[in-house]
């Protein structure tokens, strides 16, 4: 039996059933020659969690909620109940496909079980099939639990607490009781009296989660004082969603810093800094497509985590990703002086905040494919935050640039699937892999009706980059 900290119990209390806290991942994949089914893969996921032991344990709460909730072995685990078989309708297009993940993500996950979801998704176009994870964000913290889909490409990939055996008894109500008045009297003024308070506001748990983890001091004193800019994107999030993928190479990206990185700090124009002008450009189409005023003063301020070097090698950690809060220059007419822009604001953050920036490639030598496991950390350090500071949460991961495979099905694509925050309709993710980046978009059905758009106005603003003039020399 293991307890919450304070962060995960906080993903627990926050969430209401228009807004999940779980974060999933869409990995579309070519069967080999003699074919991949649905036996086969639950066979797959069954050795893969073998040894990981939250992906068999359920949440337990304390009575009167005297302390934060505790994991035990669930003694009804069944896999067949998490690994689920589905099918796309004749031809299987991606549209079909990025439906099929919205009503998916929609759902919350079943509190009396272990906190995951995996679908088996034939009939995709070419013979393909698509495999659906989704998880909590209170279970994959990179120290206990890492991400389904980093297990299965990355069987090596073993978690801190790894215990294999049978189940361990349930503790019982009296136990529960026992242990957190026990904690209570040896740490007097713990978080037990926001537990007991609810913790109904996210604006309260991401100021206290952030005061008591420090992970982000530096960033939120420098924006702190500067709400969030009003958007279309802000509104009450419904309990439905939009899901759109879009695919880029990877090369486009590279050509464009080459092109564009000129003056003092060229060299610290980075990957990432294209990709968030590109995001930069295509919110500019469609806020203009939508009809609504664009200024030379607009912005949309993007909470963008960063990975950092702590010193101990293990960067799957909470406290190894620190939030940079970025306003995206949608205003500014040149896309090559927004590039620049966000280039400067970016560096100004990652150095003050002893961050280290991400380019495509550096991360990749984690080891397997950590990608899905960093994007949690990416939105659970999104959710923590207060939503007046940011319009959405971008996450950018660099995953390895040689082909996986699983089983030898071969991966041709993986999409991240980040939640939505409170009163934020919009979350994007992207992950570079095998040479191409793919985005995921998730958007609150409502708000975003016009997802698709925004999906096109992508490729738009990364083509506008690529036919960009050079700027002069400086």
């Amino acid at each position: 039996m293991s307890r919450l900290d304070p962060l995960d119990a906080a993903f627990l209390y926050v969430e209401e059933q228009s807004l999940p806290m779980h974060v999933g991942s869409v990995m579309v994949f070519e069967p080999p020659d003699e074919g991949f089914d649905y036996d086969r893969f639950i066979r797959v996921v069954g050795d893969r969690i073998a040894d990981h032991t939250r992906y068999r344990q359920r949440i337990r709460e304390v009575p009167g909620r005297l302390d934060n909730p505790v994991w035990v072995d669930d003694h009804r685990f069944d896999l067949t109940y998490h690994v689920r078989r589905s099918a796309l309708p004749r031809p299987g297009t991606p549209a079909a496909l990025e439906e099929f993940v919205a009503r998916i993500i929609a759902r919350p996950l079943d509190r009396d079980r272990p906190l995951w979801e995996a679908y088996f998704v034939e009939g995709l176009e070419n013979g393909y099939f698509a495999i659906v994870t989704k998880a909590h964000q209170a279970m994959v913290d990179g120290i206990h639990a890492v991400d389904l889909a980093q297990l299965l490409l990355d069987p090596d990939a073993v978690p801190v607490d790894e215990r294999a055996g049978e189940p361990a008894p349930e503790p019982s109500d009296l136990r529960l009781v026992a242990d957190a008045l026990v904690g209570t009297m040896m740490r007097p003024g713990k978080a037990v009296r926001f537990v007991r308070n609810g913790l109904r506001d996210a604006t309260e748990t991401g100021r206290r989660v952030v005061q008591t983890t420090g992970q982000v001091v530096s960033t939120l004193a420098q924006v702190g004082t500067r709400p969030a800019p009003s958007t279309p994107l802000n509104a009450p999030v419904g309990g439905a969603r939009r899901y759109v993928m879009v695919d880029t190479d990877l090369e486009d990206y590279r050509a464009i810093r080459s092109r564009l990185a000129r003056g003092r700090y060229a060299q610290h124009v980075t990957i990432n800094d294209v990709v968030l002008a590109t995001v930069t450009g295509a919110l500019r189409t469609w806020m203009q497509t939508r009809g609504l005023p664009v200024t030379s003063t607009s912005s949309i301020r993007a909470m963008v985590p960063v990975s950092i070097v702590d010193g101990t090698g293990d960067p799957l950690t909470d406290q190894a990703m620190t939030a940079c809060f970025v306003d995206l220059p949608i205003g500014e007419n040149a896309p090559s002086m927004r590039l620049h822009q966000i280039s400067f604001a970016m560096r100004q953050q990652i150095e003050s905040a002893s961050a280290e920036g991400v380019d495509a490639g550096s991360l990749a030598s984690i080891g397997g494919f950590a990608p899905p496991t960093l994007h949690t950390l990416g939105a659970r350090l999104g959710s923590a935050m207060t939503r007046r500071l940011s319009n959405l949460v971008v996450t950018n991961v660099p995953g390895p640039q040689q082909a996986l495979h699983v089983e030898g099905s071969r991966l041709r694509a993986a999409y991240p699937v980040m939640p939505l925050g409170r009163d934020q309709g919009l979350s994007i993710g992207m992950t570079s892999y095998d040479g191409r980046i793919h985005y995921g978009l998730t958007g609150d059905r409502a708000t975003l009706s016009d997802l698709g758009l925004l999906a096109q106005s992508i490729e738009e603003a990364l083509l506008e980059l690529r036919s960009a003039p050079r700027p002069k020399r400086s």
